[in-house]
C-alpha cells in the first residue's frame, strides 16, 4: 500500500505542477477574453477575471470602424510582415542548414559558430544598426524595412542543420546522384520532403516572433499606414488619456491580434512537435 501511495503521489505532484503552470500562462489570455467583452465602464467596475454585460460584437464593430478602419490595415500589415518574413526566413534557413549539414567546407564550423552567436544577440541590440543600414539604403518607412531583417533566422539555420543531419541519410542522396539527379534536384525532391517538419517548425517560430515584434517596426516606421498591429495598438494606447474610449479599442484589438497566433499553432502544432522530437532524438 505504501509503495502504491508513493507512486500515486509521485505522479500527482508533476501533474499539479504542470496544471498550475498552464493556469499561470493562460490567465492573461483569459483576462483578455473577458475584458474584450466589456464596455468601457465595465472594465473599471466589474471583476477583472469575470464577465459583465457582454458587448463583444459592439466592441468588434467599433474596433473595425475606428480611424477609418486603421486596425484592419494594421492586421493585414502584420500578416504580410509575419507571413512573408517567415516564409523567406524558412527558405533561407533550410538552404543554409542543409548546406552546413551535407557540404563540409573549410571554415564551415567557424561560420556556423558565428550563426550560433547570432542566436544569442538580443533583437533590440540590432535595431539601431539595422536602422542605420536602412537609412543608408533609403529603406526606412517602407515595407522592406521590416521584411528584410525578418528574413534572417539564425535559430532556424541551427534547427534545420540538426534536422538535416538526423533525417536526410547521406546514402539516399548518393543514390539520387547515381540516378543522375543534380545537387539542386536532390535537395528539392529528396531532402525537402524529408525536412518538412523542420520547415514548419522554423516557420512557426519565425511567424510568432515577427508577429509579436514591436521594437524594430517602431524604429523603422513613421507612416501609420505601414504599422503592424503591435505598433498600431501602442499608438492608440499612448492616446488613452485624451480619448479614454481607446482603452476599449486597445483591449479588443489585443484579443483579436492573438487569434491568428493561436490558429497558426493549432494548425501546425503536430508538425512542430514532430520536428522537435525527431531532431532531438536522432541528432
Amino acid at each position: 500500500m505504501r509503495a502504491g501511495t508513493s507512486a500515486r503521489w509521485a505522479s500527482l505532484v508533476p501533474t499539479v505542477a504542470m496544471a498550475a503552470a498552464a493556469g499561470y500562462f493562460l490567465l492573461p489570455l483569459w483576462w483578455l477574453l473577458v475584458a474584450a467583452t466589456k464596455s468601457r465602464g465595465d472594465l473599471a467596475l466589474t471583476p477583472a477575471l469575470w464577465f459583465g454585460d457582454v458587448h463583444l460584437l459592439d466592441n468588434l464593430g467599433d474596433l473595425l470602424r475606428r480611424d477609418d478602419g486603421a486596425y484592419v490595415r494594421w492586421l493585414l500589415n502584420s500578416a504580410l510582415y509575419a507571413g512573408g518574413g517567415a516564409a523567406l526566413a524558412t527558405l533561407l534557413a533550410v538552404a543554409a542548414g542543409y548546406a552546413f549539414a551535407k557540404y563540409p567546407f573549410r571554415g564551415g564550423e567557424a561560420v556556423f559558430a558565428l550563426v550560433l552567436a547570432g542566436v544569442m544577440v538580443p533583437p533590440a541590440a540590432l535595431a539601431l544598426p539595422l536602422f542605420l543600414l536602412a537609412a543608408e539604403t533609403s529603406l526606412t518607412d517602407t515595407y522592406a524595412a521590416v521584411l528584410v531583417p525578418s528574413a534572417v533566422s539564425p535559430l532556424g539555420v541551427f534547427l534545420t542543420r540538426v534536422y538535416a543531419e538526423a533525417a536526410v541519410p547521406d546514402e539516399l542522396l548518393e543514390a539520387a546522384r547515381l540516378d543522375g539527379a543534380g545537387e539542386a534536384r536532390s535537395f528539392l525532391t529528396v531532402a525537402l520532403p524529408l525536412m518538412r517538419p523542420a520547415l514548419v517548425t522554423v516557420f512557426l517560430f519565425q511567424f510568432t516572433a515577427i508577429w509579436n515584434n514591436f521594437f524594430l517596426p517602431m524604429v523603422m516606421l513613421r507612416d501609420s499606414g505601414l504599422y503592424p498591429v503591435t505598433l498600431g495598438l501602442y499608438s492608440w494606447n499612448s492616446r488613452v488619456f485624451a480619448d479614454p474610449d481607446l482603452t476599449r479599442m486597445v483591449v479588443t484589438g489585443s484579443f483579436v491580434s492573438v487569434l491568428p497566433l493561436v490558429a497558426a499553432f493549432l494548425l501546425l502544432e503536430r508538425y512542430w512537435r514532430g520536428g522537435l522530437l525527431t531532431g532531438g532524438l536522432k541528432g
